[in-house]
């Protein structure tokens, strides 16, 4: 059962806060204020939520967070997480008094300001370093995107997994390379969304320590006040989950907070939870309101706020002499020794330990191991074939053992998704070293937490069932945004799953998951194209995969008759044709493909000249030059059909406005795939017979 503990009654009343004229005092004010001026000078965002959390977010930059501003790549920094994304203003406050330096998109120093003065005043404007919520590649100092609430506490999640991993795989006696913390801020909001939930459990758990989430419980939302809609008590649930709470009665109380930020460090058995009660937009006239936390303030109670602080009313983005090296200087003081002294280690580790120190440049810098793909099998031409699934979990056990952190597992779901890697151990409590991860049924969990793990230069990937994609599209959207490389594994892709019926075979979500921008979504059509489908994954770091296999066997395509399967990393290839310009082009993709195969053997026994087209991947093909897209669907031919089993949004755009589609239109059935092929006209005799009245009218 996990320890709860009170914090005493702050030492002042939050009445007098404003008479206190100490340097830290003056830096948080500082951070209020210019939140305040922000959102004001925009006439849009939350002020509310940056003034409340100003003494909280100021004592954990300044007095425990280990993070260089002149290095803010060190491997081993801390991390904060501002899961309440919409007090942005909060970080950018918070970057711009650390003094951060900016990494450019080369992960160069440019020499500049992470978050200047300017930025500031340009807060929620077009191509300013300070958007309406913070966003990782974007701002450096934000360590991942946030705004959807729970997600930033669902990454946090994998963040600390990864640390728990990279301290188990490379650590030694004398050399403690990683051994970082993540703080997370979070609020009324994301503990209500379900991912939180998830993610929490899953850290509960594994009793990740180095894990500790900071709760504004301010009882406000958009609507009001929370009792609207949520009543719980949440230190109760966190403490179900097998964390360590503490409560602080007053969020101002910053020697409180101290106190349990130092009980969190010496906690060495579970995650810690801090509740921290505050009253939202602190000082304001519209403190504890709607107004205080979702729009800006108003001009008159921004001066009567300042007021209250002592503050120079008519003054706009004032920061105090001193103040710009305070907080800079504190964690100067304490971040850089250690990592200078980090860096000095990793050098002695290197020399030590050759073949690890060379693993971990690799990895931290985002390169590939020479060879990491000779083990990948090639799969021998097979009528019966193999199913897609299947042929992933070999591929993912031959690259493994070369590629030591591309890591991952299902949500309950590895005997079915194949993505179990076998002969390794499990990531549990008892060893953080284990490669096969148990995320429980808890898909949107799932996907945020392997984002988490990917933002530590981990290659993450989790796996479930295509249908309940549904379940975790926040995630997939934010790894797209972020264009960070965590793939998601997704089986039993299409109405072949069979007698498990409509609940279980998903029609809508190809189109949807191939609606976001940035990520691939990939439906490789047999074994062969599974294999270049992992290769072109693991070689492309910069976006997120959405890879889609079948559960049924896909028979193994003749490549000595065919095509290769790397044509699949341009997108769409020419599987199949006749000599010249072919009078109809079959397209197709997964389990389709070899169905369009044997209809365009028999519409060539015919006598028609037929093309056949595998587009494992739109996301690829789009990316061509227009000379390669007309040779592969040439402009005159206006005779095409694609094959899907899935809806049909979307396929205009390859097919035009005189082609056809064999698609679903409807829910699936329950009954055996053979029974439902023939039921919705996935069938040689149906394709052959639209492909041959398409070209009777031209």
């Amino acid at each position: 059962m996990s320890d709860t503990i009170t914090a005493a009654p702050p030492a002042s009343s939050t009445t007098s806060l404003h008479e206190d004229g100490s340097p830290d005092r003056l830096a948080i004010d500082t951070i209020r204020t210019l939140s305040m001026d922000a959102v004001q000078k925009a006439n849009s965002g939350h002020p509310g939520t940056p003034m409340a959390l100003a003494p909280v977010g100021y004592t954990i930059w300044s007095k425990f967070l280990r993070y260089d501003p002149a290095k803010a790549d060190w491997p081993n920094r801390d991390r904060f997480v501002l899961s309440v994304g919409h007090a942005s203003m909060l970080l950018y406050s918070l970057i711009h008094l650390a003094g951060i330096e900016e990494i450019d998109k080369d992960g160069k120093k440019s020499g500049a300001e992470a978050v200047s003065l300017d930025d500031i005043k340009q807060f929620r404007q077009l191509s300013s370093k300070t958007p309406g919520h913070p966003e990782y590649r974007h701002t450096t100092g934000v360590e991942t995107t946030t705004g959807p609430l729970g997600q930033g506490c669902g990454n946090s999640v994998g963040m600390a997994i990864a640390e728990r991993w990279l301290a188990a795989r490379y650590n030694r006696d004398g050399f403690p390379l990683f051994d970082h913390d993540i703080y997370v801020l979070c609020g009324d909001g994301d503990m209500m969304e379900g991912v939180s939930a998830e993610a929490a459990s899953v850290a509960g758990h594994l009793k990740l320590s180095n894990l500790c989430w900071i709760y504004d419980s301010n009882h406000i939302s958009i609507e009001g006040g929370t009792d609207l809609a949520f009543d719980e008590d949440v230190g109760m649930r966190f403490q179900a989950y097998g964390w360590n709470v503490i409560h602080i009665d007053d969020a101002n109380d910053t020697a409180a907070l101290a106190a349990a930020l130092d009980t969190f460090k010496a906690t060495d058995d579970r995650p810690t939870f801090i509740v921290v009660h505050s009253v939202i937009g602190y000082g304001s006239p519209k403190a504890g309101s709607e107004k205080a936390h979702g729009e800006p303030l108003g001009e008159d109670n921004v001066m009567a706020t300042k007021r209250a602080y002592g503050w120079p009313e008519d003054a706009q983005f004032l920061v105090p002499d001193g103040v710009e090296r305070r907080l800079r200087d504190a964690m100067i003081g304490r971040s850089r020794p250690l990592r200078e002294e980090w860096e000095a280690m990793l050098e002695r580790y290197r020399t030590t330990f050759p073949e690890d120190g060379h693993q971990l440049s690799q990895m931290l810098g985002d390169k590939l191991p020479d060879g990491w793909d000779a083990d990948v099998p090639s799969f021998d031409t097979d009528a019966k074939g193999i199913a897609s699934r299947d042929a992933g979990g070999k591929i993912l056990n031959a690259i493994v053992p070369r590629l030591p952190w591309l890591l991952g597992g299902s949500a309950d779901l590895s005997p079915s998704t194949k993505t179990d890697i076998k002969g390794r151990d499990s990531f549990e409590p008892d060893n953080y070293a284990g490669v096969n991860f148990h995320f429980g049924v808890r898909e949107h969990g799932m996907g945020a937490i392997v984002n988490g793990m990917t933002l530590s230069h981990l290659r993450g990937y989790g796996s479930t069932f295509l249908v309940f994609a549904d379940y975790m599209r926040a995630p997939i959207r934010l790894a797209a945004i972020m264009e960070i490389g965590a793939t998601f594994v997704f089986t039993h892709d299409s109405i072949g799953v069979g007698e498990d019926g409509p609940t279980h075979q998903p029609i809508e979500h190809l189109a949807t998951l191939r609606a976001i921008p940035g990520l691939d979504t990939i439906r490789p059509g047999d074994a062969n194209e599974v294999a270049a489908a992992w290769r072109a994954i693991v070689e492309a770091g910069n976006h997120p995969t959405a890879l889609v296999l079948s559960r049924q066997a896909l028979p193994t395509i003749d490549r000595s008759k065919y095509a290769a399967a790397d044509g699949l990393n341009k997108g769409a290839y020419v599987l199949a044709s006749c000599e010249g310009v072919p009078d109809v082009i079959l397209i197709g993709t997964g389990s389709e493909v070899s169905l369009v195969v044997d209809a365009y053997e028999q519409l060539t026994g015919d006598g028609v000249k037929a093309r056949v087209v595998s587009m494992p991947s739109w996301f690829r093909y789009e990316k061509q030059t227009e000379e390669y897209k007309e040779s592969v669907l040439p402009k005159a031919v206006k005779a095409r059909i694609a094959v899907e089993m899935a809806g049909e949004i979307g396929w205009d755009r390859y097919v035009g406005l005189d082609g056809k589609t064999i698609v679903m239109n409807t829910f699936g059935a329950s009954a055996p795939i053979a029974k439902l092929q023939d039921k919705f006209g996935f069938t040689i005799d149906h394709v052959v017979s639209v492909a041959k009245s398409l070209m009777e009218t031209k």
